[in-house]
């Protein structure tokens, strides 16, 4: 081996931890499968929506839809998160995981139920199959699914909470041989959003195994429509948080060495997660303000504790444009804006992150009008909500986690980018195309133009779009979706090739530097994870326990609600 390969191999992450690296591609890999599958999807709404083109009946417009949704924000996403808290993990600990079979296991747990939620909704297509799972991503009462679609949400949300334990075995382990030191920031990342999610995760599982399986099934004939949205939204929205918490890794950890430079302060990244693991749960009843049986006092709790969510975004704001610009400083920068001019544009994994940090700031702005009680009744279940939310998990996470790939590719498979012009093209296309898509989503939105439906035109009533014409948002929206496919498929093509090529020989600096204000400067109690869990817990039965009640109270556990009865049942027996 040259002094170069050693070099090389030293650095790498494939080298030093192999298996480890295997297991991290196999769950990036299944990500960009649901990534590809579920933008043919968003494509397939775009044009349909827009009447430019429509390859599907409108009946099946919403297994398209359910489709998109589960496999974009639930496996697209997770499974990239398991692939970087497990890098991160690994990294920042500088070990190996306990047992390798335990974490292959959690891994093909998730592919498992993927795989059968998936199967459920394709069935879907197919009239002479007696399944479907036409729920949306939104899968709560009264739409009802094929029980094989509740079990495989069960069993990969299984699959994560065993991903989690794998984790905190290792940082039980690494803290019984380095007594009274600090847990390294990525590894207190990812042990905290764990914590969260964990949390956050009972209420769907509840919703899922106590009601909707057993309702699909026919053991009860009726649930509580209120009770399953109430416990899905327990989990919807912190599950947007989950979502963002590796792309808030890769801001504060990977984007200012990729500026230049350092992370501006350790002890800010450590107080934002911590907010994170206080503040992103008892905040769900926001989604639910016009829902009548919860009293306006909870829902105004709600959108109190949803104000406070402003904090940690805010310092996240300060603290890696701060990191940013020490690194452009450290490049020669100079002048209060000048010093933008000498970043890495030309750098794919830099610029990506930085556009997708960008876009994240219209989307928290977007935000704010739906907590807000009284203008959330403007934009409730209008085009608004996706355009708010293809800024937050549709480009903040989105473009991050593929901005990012271009970066960590060589570190677990030894093959650098095929393409770095293709990979800069395309995430400077996918802002584009998001763009011109979200824009015209909020502005449909604000003249009421609906979400969620294959012909947004009610018969009889023409929307007045104020300035320009409807059409020219509807034009937005398919030239936006078109140019958003395109743009995943330049990135898998990219990934692809990349992959097909033979190992590099120069060296990758795969290393990350430590922060100009370490864990010494912040307080030994941001590291007590009990302490903070504690107080999450406390918090999320404040802000549910007495709507909870009240929903059972008024509606029973199990109704009165919806007594459909499961189709796929009927034609069985018949």
């Amino acid at each position: 081996m040259s002094d170069q390969e050693a070099l090389t191999g030293e650095r790498l992450f494939v080298d030093r931890f192999p298996e480890e690296a295997r297991i991290v591609r196999a769950a990036l890999w299944s990500s960009f499968v649901a990534l590809g599958i579920g933008a043919l999807g968003g494509l397939i709404q775009a044009l349909h929506r827009t009447n430019y083109f429509r390859f599907i009946d409108s009946a099946d417009y919403y297994t398209v839809l359910t489709l998109h949704g589960v496999l974009l924000v639930i496996s697209f996403t997770i499974f990239f998160l398991v692939g970087v808290f497990t890098w991160a993990m690994v990294r920042s600990l500088d070990r190996p995981v306990d047992d390798i079979r335990f974490t292959w296991t959690w891994y093909l747990l998730m592919a498992a139920g993927t795989a059968m939620a998936g199967i459920a909704i394709l069935a879907g297509f197919v009239d002479s199959i007696p399944m479907s799972a036409d729920v949306l991503f939104t899968f709560y009462a009264p739409l009802q699914a094929h029980p094989l679609f509740y079990a495989g949400l069960a069993v990969f949300i299984i699959g994560t909470w065993l991903a989690g334990f794998d984790w905190f075995r290792m940082w039980w382990q690494w803290r019984d041989e380095n007594e009274g030191e600090r847990i390294p920031l990525q590894a207190f990342m990812v042990l905290t959003s764990m914590l969260m999610w964990y949390i956050a995760t009972l209420g769907v599982a509840t919703e899922v195994v106590v009601f909707l399986l057993p309702w699909s099934l026919g053991l009860i004939e009726q649930v509580n429509p209120l009770l399953t949205r109430t416990l899905f939204w327990f989990f919807g929205h912190p599950v947007v948080y989950f979502w963002l918490m590796p792309a808030y890794l890769l801001w504060y950890t990977v984007l200012p060495k990729l500026s230049g430079g350092r992370l501006f302060s350790d002890p800010l990244a450590r107080v934002v997660f911590v907010l994170f693991l206080l503040l992103s749960t008892p905040v769900g009843i926001h989604h639910q303000y016009v829902d009548p049986g919860i009293a306006e006092g909870f829902k105004f709790i709600a959108m109190t504790n949803t104000m406070f969510l402003l904090l940690p975004s805010l310092l996240t704001a300060f603290t890696v444009v701060a990191s940013v610009e020490h690194g452009a400083r450290q490049r020669g920068g100079e002048g209060y804006l000048s010093w933008l001019g000498v970043l890495p544009w030309r750098d794919p994994a830099f610029t990506g992150m930085a556009l997708a940090g960008l876009m994240f700031a219209a989307g928290g702005f977007s935000g704010m009008v739906n907590a807000g009680m009284n203008i959330n009744y403007l934009i409730h279940n209008t085009l608004w909500v996706p355009g708010h939310f293809h800024l937050t998990v549709g480009t903040a996470v989105a473009l991050t986690f593929m901005a990012s790939t271009y970066w960590l590719l060589p570190q677990l498979t030894r093959r650098a980018v095929y393409s770095r012009r293709i990979g800069l093209f395309q995430v400077v296309l996918w802002f584009v195309g998001m763009t011109l898509m979200s824009n015209a989503m909020h502005r449909g939105g604000l003249i009421g133009i609906p979400r969620r439906t294959a012909e947004p035109q009610y018969s009889g009533f023409a929307f007045d779009a104020g300035f320009s014409t409807v059409g020219e948002l509807r034009f937005q929206i398919a030239i936006g979706g078109t140019l958003l496919f395109i743009s995943v498929v330049l990135f898998l093509g990219n990934v692809i090739v990349s992959l097909l090529e033979p190992p590099m020989e120069e060296a990758f600096d795969g290393t990350l530097p430590p922060a100009l204000s370490g864990p010494e400067d912040s307080p030994e109690v941001l590291d007590n994870l009990a302490l903070w869990t504690g107080i999450a817990v406390l918090l999320v039965v404040l802000a549910y326990i007495l709507p909870i009640g009240a929903i059972i109270s008024e509606g029973g556990l199990f109704g009165p609600g919806t007594g459909t009865y499961p189709a796929w049942i009927i034609e069985v027996i018949s």
